[in-house]
């Protein structure tokens, strides 16, 4: 089994930043940072948070972060994509980030890649793609976001985008997207775009999102009409982090989404469109820990740290990029960051239909949807106990395939050493042949895998779905890891003293288990008292053995 969590190498990383952290189990904080930043100590309670957090979050998929008006990939959002790998939750040692830039000329749109860092995408075990959308030649007057997302949304569904992608699609995976200013309503349109298509979009990050020219903004001198900011119905969860402290430059809160407005943002950036910049540079302090630290255009001291997040989000470190998928919150949470009488976390969720947090009517109807790819919208084990080989394991999935029942989807599980789909190291559990359900509908199901000693190795695995209908696939790995406890694990024993003449033996195993109690007078020469096949972890037993003198022995043999 690949080494699949990184969490120590993590957790010696969040010591040599320069943050000052001391931290109760409630998980707020009594001292942050001294003025010069270095650090003080670290409590045992956030250690412990980080190295028990393992078995509740993934990576897995693919995050496109983009710029806005007269921007580019340069700065922030460079500084952004690389600090989202040394994120303390992220798990793995490696990753792949590309730069995808988009230009038009003579009638025609371009596009090329480049990887930038990271490894091809068959090799990271964290599974995880980073994409740097840079379409700085477009973002001007002579274009609209409309223009832009239709133009990527056509090819992040080619299976040829990227050579180093061996057939695969961008969305294939899930889609983590993330846009600033008119990046914002770019993001918003991407996820119409491709949801007229079927493809669900897992997370969608509008950072204080302003399409020229609509949503009640007057852009004079720009005439170019951009898409509105929206949160479609194929978007599972929508993040919205928005200021008014500027004139000019200022975003919106937008339905559908957990709205966080952001009343207090001094420091940072500088000029009149400060705040405007500093409400990216507050997410970037919610991926990057560090203190002092820079998206290499603005510092985020300790003055920033104290000031721009409220007591519950723990200076940044409870806020933003924790409910991406890396980070691995509670996205149905009823918290409410803010306080009392603000937006729930939950707000942000999917309540078109019923998926966890409630029914609601937050999300904006799509004008049509072509079905032509098939969704595991979520995808989760019912239970988080151990598993012990030849037991089962209970799955619960969503999924939505917007075409006729008549159209049959397959749904294949497996066990899996990483967080990669793409490579060769899953293990085949199970195929589930679905229907088609239509564009108005969700369906879920849960079955139960057995983990044989054939196909579950001891150990912790992921567990990994994957849907393919009309020669479309995609992939979703659930949140929990799974522990496969060998069936030939030995047992224990203890032995108490009733009286003078019998003695109790708990035997302590797993169930399912034939053990064999044995004793014996010299360690040598053994023989068998009883045999039981166990139901549950314990079972006692009463022994009166023959009145003899010496020392008696007792042993569990499984046979």
């Amino acid at each position: 089994m690949r080494p699949l969590l990184g969490e120590r190498k993590q957790v010696r990383e969040v010591f040599k930043t320069n943050s000052t952290l001391f931290c109760y189990g409630d998980r707020r904080c009594e001292e942050f940072m001294n003025t010069s930043g270095r650090a003080l100590r670290y409590a045992v309670a956030f250690l412990l948070l980080l190295l028990s957090a393992t078995s509740v979050r993934v990576n897995a998929g693919v995050t496109i972060i983009t710029h806005g008006l007269n921007g580019n990939t340069d700065d922030w959002v460079d500084s952004m994509a690389d600090a989202i790998p040394n994120y303390p939750r992220f798990l793995g040692n490696n990753f792949t980030t590309y730069r995808i830039d988009v230009t038009y000329s003579s009638g025609f749109y371009y596009l090329s890649w480049l990887r930038e860092s990271g490894v091809p995408p068959s090799t990271p075990e964290s599974g995880e793609i980073i994409v740097k959308l840079d379409w700085r030649t477009l973002a001007n007057n002579s274009f609209s976001t409309y223009q832009v997302a239709e133009v990527v949304a056509y090819w992040l569904q080619l299976t040829n985008l990227i050579s180093e992608m061996s057939g695969h699609a961008l969305s294939e995976f899930p889609l983590h997207l993330v846009g600033h200013s008119r990046g914002g309503s770019l993001m918003c349109e991407l996820s119409r775009q491709l949801g007229t298509n079927g493809v669900w979009i897992d997370h969608l990050t509008t950072i204080d999102p302003h399409p020229l020219n609509n949503d009640g903004f007057a852009d004079f001198p720009y005439t170019v009409i951009d898409a509105p900011a929206r949160t479609y119905e194929t978007v599972l969860f929508h993040d919205n982090y928005w200021q008014n402290l500027n004139f000019f430059f200022y975003g919106e809160p937008v339905f559908g989404a957990y709205t966080r407005k952001l009343t207090f943002l001094d420091g940072g950036y500088g000029g009149a469109a400060a705040s405007h910049s500093d409400v990216h540079l507050w997410y970037h302090g919610t991926i990057d820990w560090n203190t002092p630290t820079s998206d290499s255009a603005a510092a985020l001291t300790s003055y920033e740290r104290q000031n721009w997040w409220t007591s519950y989000e723990l200076y940044g470190f409870d806020a933003g990029f924790l409910y991406s998928l890396i980070g691995g919150s509670d996205r149905t949470s009823t918290v409410q960051p803010v306080g009392p009488g603000f937006e729930m976390i939950r707000d942000g969720y999917n309540q078109w239909w019923d998926l966890g947090a409630g029914v609601a009517n937050n999300r904006t109807a799509l004008p049509t949807n072509n079905g032509n790819w098939p969704n595991l919208v979520k995808f989760n084990r019912t239970t988080t106990n151990q598993v012990v080989q030849g037991q089962t394991m209970p799955v619960k999935f969503y999924y939505q395939w917007a075409k006729p029942n008549v159209n049959l989807a397959t749904i294949s599980i497996y066990l899996d050493d990483d967080l990669n789909p793409i490579n060769t190291n899953q293990t085949l559990l199970r195929q589930i042949t679905v229907p088609g359900n239509g564009a108005s509908s969700i369906s879920f199901s849960t079955t139960n895998l057995t983990l044989f000693a054939s196909n579950a190795a001891p150990g912790y695995h992921t567990v990994l779905a994957k849907i393919t209908g009309g020669g479309r696939t995609r992939y979703l790995y659930a949140p929990e890891l799974v522990q496969v406890i060998s069936i030939r694990q030995p047992p224990t024993l203890d032995i108490t003293k009733l009286n003078s003449t019998q003695y109790r033996i708990g035997v302590n195993g797993l169930p399912g288990q034939t053990v064999v109690l044995q004793n014996s007078t010299n360690l040598q020469i053994w023989s068998a008292i009883v045999t039981n096949t166990l139901t549950t972890n314990r079972w006692t037993y009463t022994n009166t053995p023959p009145s003899s003198p010496g020392t008696r022995y007792y042993r569990g043999v499984l046979p």
